[in-house]
């Protein structure tokens, strides 16, 4: 039995973990059970924007906004693969819901309406996820790789990417600059 569902939680990468993928990351967990979980990082700009996803996907985009919304690198697995992080309600042909609040759409569909200016108001869209088999997360937390705590909405989508690690530490009361990056040996 799953001791704890982190399901629509941040994971937090502790100031000491190294993996290039997650170094200094805040990771937004979309679906965590008996089997593994999925999760999101919502911290990570590429150098590539919708407009140019969109024009590669052939949807010419009639609002201009939607151009210039950022593209995050969501993980190291299906790289190519997009996801888009959204406040409910809103009805798209492949959504998970998360909460009863917040979606992760990989459908056409959400891209076109958003090309459109038809989108849901509050969104994030990355390329790839991060991907724990069963037991792995766990193993994770055990082992102090990661903090962890309930996923707050403005972090995910006002607060600048520059500023969620620390953001997101500090909403569970962690001060990330006191913590060493040093292992005590006794």
């Amino acid at each position: 039995m799953l001791e704890t569902n982190l399901t629509h939680h941040f994971l937090i990468a502790m100031p000491m973990l190294a993996d290039p993928h997650f170094f200094h990351t805040v990771t937004y967990i979309c679906a965590h059970s008996e089997e593994g979980a999925m999760g999101i990082v919502i911290n990570r700009p590429m150098e590539l924007d919708l407009g140019e996803v969109l024009t590669h996907m052939q949807i010419s985009p009639s609002d201009t906004n939607a151009v210039d919304i950022p593209i995050y690198q969501g993980g190291p697995v299906q790289p190519e693969r997009g996801f888009v992080i959204h406040r409910l309600p809103g009805e798209w042909d492949a959504t998970l819901n998360v909460q009863s609040q917040i979606g992760v759409t990989t459908s056409r569909d959400i891209l076109e309406a958003i090309a459109a200016g038809r989108g849901p108001a509050q969104l994030l869209v990355a390329l790839g996820y991060a991907g724990w088999g069963a037991g792995q997360l766990e193993r994770e937390l055990a082992e102090n790789a990661w903090l962890s705590g309930p996923a707050d909405f403005s972090i995910l989508f006002d607060v600048p990417s520059a500023q969620r690690w620390r953001a997101a530490a500090a909403h569970i009361g962690v001060d990330l600059t006191l913590l060493s990056t040093e292992t005590g040996h006794a």
